[in-house]
């Protein structure tokens, strides 16, 4: 029997260092083999048995798509009982997709784990005045990015941290006030159309405003690299860097960047990067490829996740998103019964 204390692991996450995630990262995947129905169904359909898994390189990680057609849930009736799953975060999308579902039991976890790689590169989040501009993700009552975004702005402790829907004149309002009143930081985070809305409508001076992009056009309008999206903000925000937040609904973890496009994990993730035309071809040294990633974070769920982003590496544990696979819904989970 697997000896392995979710609550414990959980507990020591924030302390892991490169020298320690590789032990971390096997003890957890050898509780989810066993633990995790629809990743165990995974492993035995590519006939891997766990116990010959001596390092990070042999873990199968589990296509994304999975998250759209399973509940993929980590079930120890001992480690886990008495809990219950208090939210469903559901992925955004255009009408007609399935949206990914990933279902949470510890929301306390979620949002310690959130803030401390938030700190982690921005320092205290109470030197903040967080103003979020996520429309499309206030419509909806299941957004992961919303949830953290809130929990940002109650730990702050400003009461001029807020969301804005479509009122940008009073946003911009707010930012002028707080330039003047406040020796704290504006960071302004907002989804990719909505800034590209407020930039070309308004062309606002946002000098030394923290302007953060999440990504994602959902639909709205023709999607851009994000040199290009960044070149057009940075001209008419007046900013000299768009800094962007990498994370989804199925991670527990999010990526930032200061500039360029390079994003910087946390401690307790790693990518590791895929060749294009064969989903078990990883390795630690690719350079480019498609970004399968290990975020220690899944305790509960699935922690190693294989993407539909292409990316290149740019060092140990930083790397470029450049694009999507082509047909990239990852068809590994149709091994899976349904």
């Amino acid at each position: 029997m697997i000896l392995f204390s979710p609550e414990q692991f959980k507990t020591e996450l924030v302390d892991t260092t490169a020298n320690d995630f590789e032990a971390k990262a096997l003890a957890l995947f050898q509780y989810q083999a066993e633990h995790n129905p629809v990743y165990r169904q995974y492993i035995t359909a590519l006939r891997i048995l766990p116990a010959q898994v001596q390092n990070m390189t042999q873990i199968p990680f589990l296509p994304i798509d999975c998250f759209k057609y399973h509940k993929i849930q980590t079930l120890n009736p001992t480690a886990l009982a008495g809990k219950q799953v208090v939210r469903v975060f559901e992925s955004s999308g255009t009408t007609g997709q399935i949206n990914s579902k990933h279902y949470v039991s510890d929301l306390d976890f979620y949002e310690h784990i959130s803030l401390h790689g938030f700190e982690e590169q921005y320092g205290s989040i109470q030197n903040y005045h967080i103003l979020a501009l996520l429309p499309s993700y206030l419509e909806r009552s299941n957004s992961s990015l919303v949830y953290m975004v809130e929990a940002f702005m109650r730990k702050s402790q400003s009461i001029d941290s807020g969301f804005y829907l479509q009122n940008i004149p009073e946003l911009l309002q707010k930012i002028n006030l707080l330039r003047i009143q406040s020796d704290r930081k504006i960071l302004l985070i907002g989804v990719t159309f909505a800034l590209l809305d407020l930039a070309e409508q308004f062309e606002p001076n946002l000098e030394e405003v923290i302007v953060m992009e999440t990504g994602g056009m959902k639909g709205r309008r023709k999607e851009l690299i994000r040199e290009e999206l960044h070149e057009i903000l940075c001209g008419k925000l007046n900013v000299n860097n768009i800094h962007a937040e990498y994370g989804m609904t199925e991670l527990r973890s999010q990526a930032y960047s200061k500039g360029e496009g390079i994003f910087s994990l946390p401690a307790w993730c790693k990518v590791l990067l895929r060749e294009v035309h064969d989903p078990l071809d990883y390795s630690m040294t690719r350079t480019s490829g498609i970004v399968n990633i290990i975020d220690l974070a899944n305790v509960e769920s699935c922690a190693f996740i294989a993407t539909q982003d292409l990316a290149i590496k740019t060092a140990d544990n930083t790397f470029k998103i450049i694009g999507r696979a082509d047909n990239s819904d990852i068809r590994g989970c149709n091994l899976l019964v349904y």
